[in-house]
């Protein structure tokens, strides 16, 4: 009984996906309620009918707060921590400016611990509570992250970045000792607690195909894992790739000719595919990860939501820190409608809010536990003050129905929007 505890405020889940299901697929409760117990959620419903159904429970009431899944940032790099926000550089310039110098200190397992702690903070402090993130070529940088992450008993997805060509002396591993590496920190780390593994090779220029091949092997070996990377991200880096990869079709075949093309595949930033890479990517069920403030903030272009939904492709939504330029989800949201108004095609409050919570969940394949508010869910979950702020205060004060309410939270909110996180029901913020 001690741990049973209801929560009442406004509330917001989904029954299905906005983008197909239309705004039918939310579920908006003005006076709700979520009943957890031992970091799950037992029940969601109207305030009144948990009151009667479970007196004895604790109550905390949030007021007039929003109660939705915690942010699920799909594609991130912990280790741009400190360099997030630095000026100027197309892609393949701001790695060797900024990520590259910066990515070598983790071999020190100090500073591995302190960034990790940092960041996850960050996070928290923003309403994310689940992230997949590229760690270094350094296992000291895997194991600070997962350690980090345990401590604050959060669900997270990560696995070693794995470079053997194209990076500094110091930041290069090889085939061999990507696959070795990997596959210790995946026995030792994929499904213990509240952590999965991840097969990470950065992307196809700064690997071999020797260690993609390694790569993909270790993935067959282990197929309940995801896999991540970047895909067509700009111009300049797939014209790079098909000259690293001449027999390949196009830059998807690069991952596809070495086992790395699946449905537990996670490929960043998908901005400039192909007619086949589209399809074939349907096809196997991959995910993409749209990750907005960084396509803007590095100058790579304009992915093309409504023609990938419209495809029928998975899709999640990311910061990609430190390329992108915010910790904050809300962020996130914002810069999708940006460039969904740049394409033509705006999202929807609720199709902004449902990427960044089921969609990406979805994409990681964890739609089972996080993402969402409902019975057997894992207990991630923020209330969001819909007037952190005077200026979004006036505008919400306007609002006709509640994705009117909530849309000057994405478009103008950031931390002080989070008035509390939890994890596994336990308040973290």
């Amino acid at each position: 009984m001690t741990n049973t505890c209801l929560h009442l405020g406004q509330t917001l889940c989904f029954d299905g996906d906005p983008f197909v299901d239309g705004l039918g697929a939310a579920r908006h409760e003005t006076r709700g309620g979520i009943l957890v117990e031992n970091g799950i959620i037992h029940a969601v419903g109207p305030s009144a009918d948990l009151r009667a159904a479970y007196p004895w429970a604790q109550t905390v009431d949030h007021g007039d707060g929003l109660i939705v899944a915690g942010f699920v940032d799909a594609h991130a790099h912990y280790p741009q921590t400190g360099i997030i926000a630095s000026w100027g550089k197309r892609l393949i310039d701001w790695l060797n400016s900024y990520t590259f110098p910066e990515e070598m200190r983790f071999k020190d397992r100090a500073y591995a611990d302190e960034i990790a702690g940092q960041y996850l903070d960050f996070l928290l402090a923003n309403g994310t509570t689940t992230v997949c993130s590229f760690c270094t070529i350094h296992p000291e940088s895997v194991d600070a992250f997962f350690a980090a992450a345990a401590e604050r008993n959060m669900r997270v997805l990560a696995g070693k970045t794995c470079m053997d060509r194209n990076a500094p002396d110091g930041l290069r591993d090889t085939a061999q000792s990507a696959y070795d590496d990997s596959r210790r920190l995946l026995t030792h780390w994929h499904d213990k607690g509240r952590a999965s593994y991840v097969i990470t090779p950065r992307f196809s220029p700064t690997s071999t195909p020797e260690q993609l091949e390694a790569l993909g092997s270790l993935w067959a070996e282990n197929p309940d894992c995801m896999m991540q990377t970047h895909l067509s991200e700009q111009t300049d880096e797939i014209e790079w790739v098909l000259g690293l990869y001449p027999q390949a079709r196009d830059y998807l075949d690069t991952y596809q000719a070495f086992g790395l093309l699946g449905e537990k595949g996670l490929y960043g930033h998908a901005i400039h595919l192909e007619p086949r890479e589209k399809d074939k990517l349907a096809d196997v069920g991959a995910s993409l990860v749209h990750c907005p403030t960084s396509n803007t903030f590095i100058g790579s272009g304009l992915f093309d939501m409504a023609g990938l939904k419209s495809g029928g492709h998975n899709i999640g939504l990311a910061t990609d820190t430190g390329g992108g330029s915010s910790f904050s989800m809300l962020r996130s949201m914002a810069a999708a409608y940006e460039i969904g108004q740049l394409r033509g095609n705006p999202l929807h409050a609720a199709e902004l809010i449902w990427l960044a919570t089921a969609g990406s969940a979805r994409a990681l394949h964890q739609q089972n536990r996080i993402g969402n508010l409902g019975a057997g869910m894992e207990a991630d979950f923020i209330v969001l003050d819909l007037a952190s702020t005077p200026a979004i205060a006036q505008r919400s004060a306007r609002a006709r129905d509640i994705w009117e309410a909530v849309f000057p939270t994405i478009m103008m909110g950031d931390d002080r929007a989070i008035n509390a996180t939890y994890v596994a029901g336990e308040k973290r913020v």
